[in-house]
C-alpha cells in the first residue's frame, strides 16, 4: 500500500499538508532562518544511526539554540541520551510500509502523531530513506517546514519541494546523508561517527576482558544471514590471530550464540566466547581497547569506525562502497570467498593492523 493512502494517515486532518509535489534543485530556496525546534526521523538500526551522527552535528552547529529531537526505534534511545547533538528522543511505534520496522496499531500511531504535532517543529528532516514510504508519514508530523530525500517522481510536500534531494543509491552512507545538509548550506562538522562511552560501560565489561594480553574481537554475526561471511572463514581467521599471540574474543548477541559456538567449534585454538554476555555499550567498550576487530559489514563495523579501532570487514559485493568505514587505511574491506586463501588474506590484514596499533 502506498504510504500516502494508508488509513493511519487519515487519523489527523492533514489534507493541507499532503499535497503532491516534485523535487527540483534550486539550492538557494533550501536556506532556512533561525530555528528553535528540529525533528530528525531515522527509524533504523544502531549502526545506521551512527552513520547519521555527522548530520546531527551539522544541524546542531547551524542552529545552536534549537532543540533537536531524534525520532527512532527503541535501540536509538540510549544513543540519543548520550549524544551532545540531540536534546530529546521520541519513540517511533512503527509503520506498515517500512522494511524491518513493526506495524503500529491505530491507537498507538494516533497517540504518536498527536505527540509529534504537539512539539510544533519548525523543521523535520526525513533521514530514513528515499521518502517513497516515509515522506507522507513525516509530513504528517505537522512541522512548519520539511526537508529530506526524494527521488524525482516521489511525493514531497509541495511547499517544501526545494528542500528535498535525491536519495543516494550508491556510495558511502555517511557522505550520502551529508548530501542533504550540504545542499541546505550547512557546514560539515567532520565525518567522524559519534559513539560516546562512559566509565560504567568500561567497568561492566572489564571482568570479561583479558587482563594482560592484547586481544582481537571476532564478530561473525549480522542481522541478515545474507550479510554474513561463513563461520568456517571466521574460525580460520581467528585461529591465525590466536597463533600470532592475540587473545581472541568471539562476540555476538543472544540470538547469535549458536553461530558463535559454531565458529568456536571449528577453531583449533581456544577463544573466549562473549556471545549474549554484553549489551551494545559493553561491546563498544570492549571494541575500544581491542587491537583489531574482524566482522561483517554491519553495526560492529560502524562501531569500530566510531571508536577508532582498526578493523577487517567481510563485505558483500553490493555493499563495499555503501556501508564500510571511510578510512580504508584503518579499516580494510574484502569481498571474501569461502576458501582458505580468502581467510588467509583477511588474517594477514588483521595482523598487519594489530601491528600498526602497537607502533
Amino acid at each position: 500500500m502506498n504510504s500516502m493512502n494508508h488509513p493511519l494517515l487519515r487519523l489527523a486532518d492533514s489534507t493541507s499538508v499532503l499535497r503532491p509535489g516534485k523535487y527540483t534543485d534550486h539550492r538557494t530556496s533550501a536556506v532556512l532562518p533561525q530555528l528553535r525546534r528540529i525533528g530528525l526521523f531515522r527509524a533504523r538500526r544502531f549502526g545506521d544511526l551512527l552513520c547519521a551522527t555527522p548530520v546531527l552535528r551539522a544541524l546542531a552547529a547551524a542552529w545552536p539554540k534549537a532543540r533537536i529531537t531524534l525520532v527512532g526505534l527503541p535501540e536509538a534511545e540510549g544513543l540519543a541520551q548520550r549524544l551532545s547533538s540531540v536534546d530529546d528522543f521520541e519513540l517511533f511505534p512503527g509503520w506498515p510500509d517500512l522494511p524491518g520496522v513493526p506495524s503500529a496499531k491505530a491507537d498507538e500511531y494516533s497517540f504518536f502523531q498527536r505527540r509529534m504535532r504537539s512539539r510544533r517543529f519548525d523543521l523535520v528532516v526525513q533521514l530514513h530513506d528515499s521518502g517513497r514510504n516515509t515522506n507522507a508519514l513525516v509530513a504528517n508530523f505537522g512541522a512548519r517546514r520539511n526537508a529530506g530525500f526524494a527521488d524525482p517522481d516521489d511525493w514531497v510536500p509541495e511547499a517544501d519541494a526545494l528542500r528535498f534531494v535525491p536519495w543516494p543509491g550508491q556510495g558511502s552512507e555517511v557522505l550520502g546523508l551529508l548530501a542533504l545538509t550540504d545542499y541546505m548550506g550547512l557546514p560539515r562538522r567532520g565525518l567522524k561517527l559519534d559513539l560516546p562511552l562512559n566509565a560504567d560501560d568500561r567497568a561492566r565489561v572489564r571482568p570479561l576482558l583479558p587482563a594482560s594480553r592484547r586481544y582481537a574481537i571476532v564478530h561473525p554475526g549480522a542481522r541478515l544471514a545474507v550479510r554474513r561471511w561463513s563461520a568456517s572463514g571466521f574460525a580460520a581467521v581467528a585461529d591465525r590471530l590466536a597463533q600470532a599471540g592475540l587473545e581472541v574474543l568471539l562476540t555476538g548477541s543472544e540470538d547469535e550464540r549458536a553461530l558463535v559456538a559454531s565458529v568456536a567449534a571449528q577453531m583449533r585454538h581456544p577463544a573466549l566466547d562473549l556471545s549474549g554476555r554484553t549489551d551494545i555499550w559493553m561491546l563498544g567498550a570492549a571494541l575500544a581497547s581491542a587491537s583489531v576487530a574482524v566482522c561483517n559489514n554491519t553495526t560492529v563495523s560502524m562501531m569500530a569506525a566510531a571508536l577508532g579501532t582498526r578493523s577487517v570487514v567481510a563485505s558483500q559485493a553490493g555493499e563495499v562502497d555503501r556501508g564500510p568505514p571511510l578510512d580504508r587505511q584503518r579499516h580494510r574491506v574484502f569481498i571474501p570467498g569461502n576458501d582458505a586463501h580468502a581467510a588467509e588474506l583477511l588474517a594477514q590484514a588483521a595482523l598487519a593492523l594489530a601491528d600498526e596499533e602497537l607502533a
